[in-house]
């Protein structure tokens, strides 16, 4: 039986020892030697022997402070030889560097991309991202739709409004002295009432509107698969009804390349006044001439009111007069 065990630590240690490099792995030590088995051994196998020599190098398994030290470090060598052996991707690293102890460089290299590599499935990553930026959005979506609140409570017009229809449905507290609380509570609790009004009687379109759920980047890639095939209906629908068939331009068209040819989002569209928006359309900007004849009108006449301001005149003329002054040390 010696002699058996004797030849199986030879086989083990067949290998140059060049082969191991201090600080990878098991350092100077076989991860197989260490847990007893052969490089044949499956890993029900490996299991088994870690379990048994677990139990033998326990440092609870050991009372004198000597052999508790020496049983610790022999386990710890024993977790690192399990955890190596045991992962399939790990181990035929680790055979790689048995069988080329000449490439340290790249051993190296393997451990540590291995060691550096984060655990954690790579689907869960990208879910909680998209869980993190859906949150940010939404609450920020509320954070701005709250501004805007909070803004319109300060316009006067807004204000006097939703102060008419507060009185008209008895929501402020209309007699002062009878109420024994603080003023401040009472003012706090009518700026929230006049605010709530506002909320539900104002319509804020754009980048300040109510915010929605539609809204967020986990709704949007659920529903990704509609929103593709509901584009390429719209553009097949397009070509075939207008470029084919010739059709005209219906009211959602027509609103589609004022768009465009204003290069504003949907978004930004519902923000514009609607004066201006009936102006886009009084002026037929869906067409494209049309549109460019506008823009360059519009230029013009901020150009106009430039050159009419007294600031800009001033500015113009002492420009004039000082030219291409240059900078000297007397000055």
């Amino acid at each position: 039986m010696h002699s058996l065990s004797l030849a199986f630590l030879l086989i083990l240690l067949s290998d140059s020892v060049y082969s191991l490099i201090d600080g990878l792995y098991c350092g100077k030590e076989n991860c197989y030697a260490v847990l007893h088995v052969t490089r044949e051994a499956s890993k029900a196998e490996i299991s088994k022997m870690y379990r048994q020599l677990a139990k033998k190098y326990h440092p609870d398994m050991h009372k004198t402070p000597e052999a508790k030290k020496e049983a610790e470090e022999k386990f710890t060598l024993l977790v690192t030889a399990y955890e190596v052996l045991k992962d399939d991707e790990s181990r035929k690293d680790y055979d790689y560097m048995l069988d080329n102890p000449d490439k340290v460089y790249g051993h190296y290299y393997r451990y540590y991309r291995r060691q550096m590599a984060p655990k954690v499935d790579a689907r869960i990553v990208i879910a909680v991202s998209i869980t993190v930026i859906s949150v940010i959005q939404y609450l920020g979506a509320w954070s701005r739709y709250k501004s805007a609140i909070n803004y319109l409570i300060t316009v006067p017009k807004y204000r006097l409004k939703a102060m008419e229809i507060a009185k008209q449905e008895n929501l402020l507290a209309m007699n002062k002295k009878r109420d024994k609380r603080p003023k401040e509570q009472i003012k706090e609790e009518a700026e929230e009432i006049l605010k709530k009004i506002l909320e539900e009687r104002i319509d804020i379109r754009g980048g300040y509107s109510k915010p929605s759920l539609c809204d967020v980047l986990w709704i949007q890639l659920l529903c990704l698969p509609y929103t593709i095939a509901k584009y390429v209906f719209w553009n097949v629908r397009w070509l075939w009804k207008f470029n084919i068939m010739k059709c005209e331009y219906g009211e959602e068209e027509k609103q589609y390349l004022i768009r465009k040819h204003l290069q504003c989002s949907q978004t930004q569209w519902e923000a514009i006044p609607d004066e201006e928006k009936e102006e886009c359309f009084e002026q037929n900007l869906w067409i494209k001439d049309n549109f460019l004849k506008w823009k360059q009108k519009k230029e013009d006449d901020l150009k106009a009111k430039y050159a009419e301001s007294a600031r800009y005149k001033t500015t113009r003329r002492m420009m004039r007069n000082q030219g291409h002054r240059q900078i000297t040390f007397e000055d």
